[in-house]
């Protein structure tokens, strides 16, 4: 089978568990043999927006409609992805050349919010994704959005409304809801989260909170992370 029918979710697919089911069968045959990370990571990004917009559970929107007339310079928007952006945020093995500018400038704790006498964390940077252009770092700060509660407290988190969520980050104006969940090393050590974004309010629940951490447990194994 073409690597790129592994994004491909059959018609008779009608559940949001039968989904996960099938997008993680896929997944573990997609990275059979593979174990480095950055291959591993932009797979599984590409294989779950893919699969997210072949399937009716999630599918696309039309753009709002528009009366007036299309130039030849601005031709009609075409559908829009559901879930509009997939990726990973990961952190930073060292300190930007501006956090340590910054902490050379005003010592320990230059990160807001981490208080004073704090070592400032190392950003989570991102990486593998598929979707428009991303937000480039995030401070892992409790507070400072939804991937940074994610890593922090090293669970998933589940957004109906992102306008509702305290100190979310908007990279995309269109997201109105989201899910985080933290993205492991074999050993259960958390380096970085696996970030998803919806146009639609409420677009997931518990079901995708199962499915996707079946996603970073095979990730967690499949890696090489050194």
């Amino acid at each position: 089978m073409p690597h790129a029918d592994s994004s491909f979710v059959p018609s008779e697919i009608t559940t949001r568990s039968a989904f996960y089911e099938h997008v993680a069968e896929q997944l573990e045959a997609l990275l059979d043999g593979s174990t480095y990370w950055v291959s591993n990571l932009a797979q599984a990004s590409s294989l779950l927006y893919h699969a997210y917009l072949s399937s009716p559970l999630y599918g696309s929107d039309q753009p709002p409609s528009d009366s007036s007339p299309h130039s030849p310079t601005q031709p009609p928007q075409p559908p829009q992805p559901v879930v509009n952006w997939v990726g990973f945020y990961l952190q930073h093995p060292r300190p930007s050349r501006a956090g340590a500018a910054a902490s050379a400038g005003a010592g320990a704790g230059a990160v807001a919010g981490a208080g004073v006498g704090a070592a400032a964390p190392a950003p989570l940077v991102v990486g593998p994704y598929n979707g428009r252009p991303a937000c480039i770092s995030i401070a892992p700060v409790a507070g400072r959005g939804v991937c940074a509660d994610a890593f922090v407290k090293e669970q998933g988190v589940v957004v109906r409304d992102v306008e509702e969520y305290p100190g979310h980050i908007a990279c995309d104006g269109d997201t109105r809801s989201e899910i985080v969940l933290p993205l492991r090393t074999s050993s259960g050590r958390v380096i970085g989260v696996l970030d998803l974004d919806s146009t639609r309010l409420a677009t997931f629940g518990g079901d995708d909170l199962e499915g996707l951490s079946r996603v970073v447990d095979i990730l967690a194994r499949g890696c090489d992370w050194e």
